[in-house]
Formats: structure tokens, sequence, C-alpha cells
């Protein structure tokens, strides 16, 4: 039958979520210490060990092996250690008396707290272990404390840290709600690891889109930039890496259920998902979204542009404060500027260069044609040019501009 002693230490084990090894390790150093605050042992070496099984303590005083002893507290010769175990070596230790007295008060309180120490220790480095090298994910936190510079938050094993720097300026916090954060950085301190995690990082609405979007999960749809302003706005790029896959459709969800879910995490934080594409006119088009964009001009020798919109769109473009213009530069890395259609007679002159974007992302390689298609490719080529012989072309349809699909979601489908 368990002793007493042994039930406490597994209950202690069970409660600090700790190793059962851990916990007697730190009480076998805990009574070692205590002894050596012991007036008869005061000043020697200790060695206490723990039966796990019955929870026996047996506690002896230890020398080192040595030709010709200095400290006879702490030393012992040769001769004298084969006496006691005739396998005794130089270097080695030997334990020369058994200690059977009780410590007193001041042993058990030292005892105390060595305990405590050991147990901290071995918690902190527990925490580090499970949490490091996971920087950028995203974790779920219940909000224990607020304060006025920060807000404490339970994280599981252990309690996290979110700065007001890494708040969201429009949220309202309240004891025991519980939110999803990502983790921006850990680091280890004299009381213990620190966990610092944010709820206005952009990783958090990109881990956010991986967690509900299976096509970006399944990496099918890449997320190529986000540009946030936190409890605000913010605006995401998305790029179909296979043919037949709406990188916005997917995004936004049947009647917007996915995305949905994601301004309800951040507390009504409206969200833009535009296409991204590698010529930079098109791909400003849809970063200006919800605004009509009749024009890009690239400037040469700079990595600005000027983006033409009706006149009646001015204000949509360019957004509360500059909010809409401001997040499709960041989102782009141009500079941009808005013109209406009024004042863009005297830009017409201006010589565009030849630019496009590119971004790492595998693309499925077309299909190779073998003979037969090929030659099939040609006679219908040339059934083509009979037909295209013996029609008379009666009209020649204008050239329209390429009609670029852009999603506001907080707006218009949210």
């Amino acid at each position: 039958m368990k002793s007493d002693f042994i039930i406490a230490l597994t209950q202690l084990a069970a409660e600090r979520n700790l190793p059962r090894g851990t916990v007697i390790s730190a009480i076998e150093a805990a009574l070692a210490s205590g002894y050596k605050k012991d007036s008869i042992s005061t000043g020697q070496n200790i060695s206490v060990n723990l039966n796990p099984g019955t929870g026996e303590i047996s506690a002896h005083i230890v020398k080192n092996v040595v030709e010709t002893p200095e400290d006879t507290e702490l030393e012992i010769s040769l001769s004298e250690a084969k006496k006691i175990d005739s396998n005794a070596t130089i270097g080695t230790t030997i334990q020369i008396k058994e200690l059977t007295n009780t410590a007193g008060r001041m042993a058990a309180q030292a005892a105390r707290q060595v305990i405590l120490q050991r147990l901290r220790e071995a918690e902190n480095e527990i925490i580090l272990k499970e949490f490091e090298n996971k920087e950028g994910e995203v974790f779920s936190i219940v909000i224990q404390k607020i304060e006025p510079k920060h807000i404490i938050a339970d994280i599981g094993r252990t309690e996290a840290i979110l700065p007001a720097s890494e708040q969201s300026p429009f949220e309202k916090h309240r004891v025991g709600q519980k939110l999803k954060v990502v983790l921006k950085s850990i680091r280890p301190s004299t009381r213990g690891p620190e966990i610092i995690i944010s709820r206005a990082d952009g990783d958090l609405l990109r881990r956010l889109f991986e967690m509900e979007v299976p096509e970006i999960y399944n990496k099918l749809v890449q997320m190529v930039e986000v540009a946030r302003e936190a409890g605000s706005r913010s605006k995401i790029s998305v790029f179909a890496k296979q043919e037949g896959i709406d990188a916005v459709g997917s995004c936004v969800g049947l009647r917007g259920v996915r995305i949905q879910s994601i301004v309800n995490e951040l507390q009504g934080e409206k969200i833009d998902v535009v296409e991204w594409n590698k010529d930079p006119k098109l791909y400003i088009t849809n970063a200006l979204s919800p605004a009509t964009v009749q024009r890009v001009i690239i400037l040469p020798d700079k990595q600005s542009a000027i983006a033409i919109v009706p006149e009646n769109q001015i204000s949509l473009a360019i957004g509360k404060d500059g909010q809409n213009v401001r997040l499709a530069a960041r989102l782009t890395g141009w500079k941009l500027d808005i013109k209406s259609n009024t004042e863009s007679l005297d830009l017409d002159n201006i010589e565009e260069p030849e630019i496009e974007t590119e971004i790492e992302a595998e693309i499925e390689t077309p299909l190779e044609l073998g003979p037969d298609d090929i030659e099939q490719t040609l006679e219908q080529l040339e059934e083509g040019l009979q037909i295209s012989q013996d029609t008379e072309v009666t009209d020649t349809p204008e050239e329209t501009e390429p009609d670029t699909q852009t999603e506001d979601v907080s707006e218009d489908q949210l």
C-alpha cells in the first residue's frame, strides 16, 4: 500500500503537470539543502535518495576520495576509503555516514524554498520547450486581468501578455472573454518565460484565413500580401495556383459565410479580398476596390503610379482619411496618386515602361501536345481561315479594357 508521502508526491506532480521524476529530484535536492543547514552536518556534502516505490528517504554524508586530504570535512584519503568500500578509487565519492536525525525548523524552511524553486524552474523549462519555434501560430486565450498597459490572459499552461501596442484600438475586452491571438514572441526572464501575443499583427489575419479556407490550407490558393489597419480595415490579395479555382470566391465563401466568421472573430473589422495580377496596372486596379478605376499610368523610373477614376469616385478611391489608397499602396508596394478623369488630360503623353511583377508560386505546367493533336489543330486553323475568307466583315468591335473583378466584402456582401 502506498504511503501518504507517495500519494502527496503523485498529486503534486499532477497539479503542476510535471513528470514524477522531476518532482522527486526537486525533493531530493531540497532535503539535501535542509540537512546542510542542520548543525550536525553543516559544511558537509549530503546525498539524499528518495525511494519512489516506498517513499523511504535515506541521507548520507559524502566525501571525495583523494590521495592526501586537505579538508577533512569534504575529503577522505584512499586508504581510509578502502576500509569502508574496497572498490573506492581516487576521484570518486563515498558515503561515510547515514544521517538519522530529523532536520530542524530552519532546515525545513530551506527545504521548502528549494522545492518551490526547483519546481518553478522545471515548469519554466517545460513552457519554453512547448512554445519555442511557434511564433506566428494562433492560440486561443481567456482574458484574466485587464491593466492599463497590458492584458494578462490564460494561454493554457501559463499566462501571456497582450501589450497595448498589440491590441486592436477599436476592440473592447472583458474578463473571461475568449479570443484568438497570434504568438508574437517568447523570451526568458527572471519571473519565468514572457509570452507576448498580438491581436493587431497581420499574421493573425493570415492564420485565420488558413484555418477557415481549405483552398488556402491545401495551397491551392496563395495569399500574396496582407495590408491591415487593425480593427478598422484590411486588404488581402490572393492568387489561384490551379486553373478553374476562383481565388476570391474561395476566400469569401457561399454567401460570405467563410469571411463572415473571420470578421466576427476580429469584431467587425472590414476585409477586402482582391485578386493578385502580375500586371501592376490590373493589380492596382483591383487593390483600389471598391472604387472604379478607368486607367492606371505607371510613371517612368519610379515605383509610383497614377490611378484615373471618375469624378464621382474620387472620395471612394481615397477612402476615409485616405485609408483605401493607403492600404492599396501597402498591398501593391506602389506609391499611388489618385486623379479624376477631368484632370488626366495632361498625362496622355507620358511614356510608360513595361513592368510585370512576379511571385513565387507553383504554377501547373500546361499539357504538351502530341503529333496527332498538332495535326488536328492545324486542320482546325485551316478551316477557320477558309471561313474567314468567305465571310464579309461588316463591323469591328471597339477595343475595351479587360474587366477585372474584385470583391468588396465589407460593404457589399457582408
